[in-house]
């Protein structure tokens, strides 16, 4: 029985965590692009959120970034401001914004919206040579963002 009623509570907590996420349509961003709520409701992990920001299959924001915490991983581009003194430039709302969709905040960025499932001009479908069909899931999970932007608070100059 005890059993039973751990297993119970935990589904439950679980599903309390997952009814709290906001869905890619329904991210309230401000004036200026910030999101000032949690994605999740759960504190970001900086560890993590430092493995999604240079991994290649995820986040790769070092292929437009230089990040010196992360001199260990090859290949920092030069297209995106660096993001040394991130933590201390912007807010977790405005890390956040700029993460989910920074095109909310900077129109003519060619910084990819890590957090939208529609909208886009033409993605393509793997290596089809095809369109891909929307909705898209986003690049990373609303967890992974609020990773991101604790990682990104934790750059101080």
């Amino acid at each position: 029985m005890k059993l039973t009623s751990l297993t119970l509570a935990a589904s439950l907590i679980g599903g309390a965590a997952l009814a709290g996420e906001v869905a890619p349509k329904e991210v309230a961003y401000n004036e200026d692009g910030a999101i000032e709520a949690s994605l999740t409701g759960v504190a970001g992990d900086a560890a993590n959120g430092a493995l999604i920001v240079g991994n290649k299959s995820k986040g790769n924001c070092v292929a437009c970034h230089e990040i010196t915490a992360l001199a260990d991983v090859p290949f920092h581009g030069e297209v995106g401001p660096m993001l040394d003194g991130a933590g201390e430039r912007w807010s977790e709302a405005e890390l956040r914004g700029l993460i989910a969709n920074a095109k909310m905040t900077f129109e003519g960025t060619v910084m990819p919206a890590f957090y939208k499932v529609d909208g886009f001009i033409r993605p393509g479908d793997a290596y089809t040579g095809k369109a891909g069909q929307e909705p898209l899931p986003p690049i990373l999970t609303a967890q992974e963002i609020e990773d991101v932007v604790a990682f990104l608070a934790t750059l101080k100059e």
